[in-house]
């Protein structure tokens, strides 16, 4: 009876509660830590009901909220080494982004996509912090490059949203090449005379906050988001001094000058719309690519 009671009936009500009980009905706020039906929590654009904390979404929700039911094709970008210093930690670099690759339907941490925004056609350029902490790695270099070379050729805007926790160091040297290969892709959109905006989300930091995150045309934000080069932790160990209340928060880098505006999620796609329309007025149309499949990994 020990047996049965202590071992065999246990496994069975867990099994039991898994299956009566799914796992994703709720999310968990992070900034009130109030529970929220997952349903209500999508409606609202995954910002909590309660607080009004904007959750970090990955590129399929983003894209969805940016072109809506006019929809949107992606852009493939050429394929790029994917283990190219046989880095291995805990864990070979190569399974880590297979793993990655996996969750994200083999996407990397940067989506390329062309759609139609209220009638003027862009380019759109999506960092998702699910895929190893939207590092920047030679995949998301190639991504901007080729999202700004489509929107130089078809005349067309870029909009880029950035959210990531810096250079990939899992590819050492090649990840830190693409700072200047993005500033260099931004400074060709600049000379097409074609507007480049960037929106910031929560987090952006590192590499990508030194490289194209901080030279858009126009810099937009979320509310609450993380921005900075190093976090506020490292700041406050290496200077010894506390630091200010909301340091490195979308709202006090408004305040001291470094962004245009902070833009609550709802109001994000009019917002954005509303720009491309001032900057680009003539907002040309152009016939929409034939779009090859997304590279393939193994």
């Amino acid at each position: 009876m020990n047996w049965i009671t202590n071992q065999v009936l246990p496994k069975i009500r867990a099994f039991r509660q898994r299956k009566d009980t799914p796992d994703n009905l709720w999310t968990k706020c992070p900034g009130c830590g109030q529970m929220i039906f997952h349903g209500e929590m999508a409606a609202a654009l995954w910002v909590c009901p309660q607080c009004d904390h904007h959750l970090r979404i990955g590129a399929k929700e983003r894209l969805g909220l940016l072109f809506g039911e006019a929809g949107h094709s992606r852009i493939a970008v050429p394929a790029v080494p994917t283990d190219p210093i046989r880095f291995r930690d805990s864990m070979r670099y190569a399974e880590r982004l297979r793993q990655a690759w996996q969750r994200t339907n083999g996407e990397d941490a940067l989506v390329v996509a062309e759609g139609d925004l209220d009638g003027r056609r862009i380019v759109a350029a999506v960092q998702d912090f699910g895929f190893l902490g939207g590092s920047m790695g030679l995949a998301v270099g190639e991504g901007f490059v080729t999202a700004a070379k489509r929107a130089v050729q078809g005349r067309m805007p870029l909009i880029v949203f950035s959210a990531s926790g810096g250079a990939r160091m899992q590819e050492g040297m090649l990840s830190l090449m693409q700072m200047p290969r993005t500033v260099v892709a931004v400074q060709r959109l600049r000379e097409a005379g074609l507007p480049f905006i960037v929106v910031l989300t929560d987090p952006t930091t590192g590499g990508v906050t030194a490289s194209f995150a901080m030279l858009g045309d126009i810099a937009l934000a979320e509310p609450g988001a993380l921005i900075g080069f190093a976090g506020p932790r490292v700041i406050q160990q290496t200077i010894r001094q506390t630091l200010p209340e909301g340091f490195q928060r979308a709202e006090y880098l408004l305040e001291h000058g470094m962004l245009d505006m902070v833009v609550h999620r709802r109001d994000l796609r009019a917002t954005l719309s509303r720009l491309v329309g001032l900057l680009l007025p003539a907002g040309p149309r152009v016939e929409q690519p034939e779009m090859a499949a997304g590279p393939q990994h193994p």
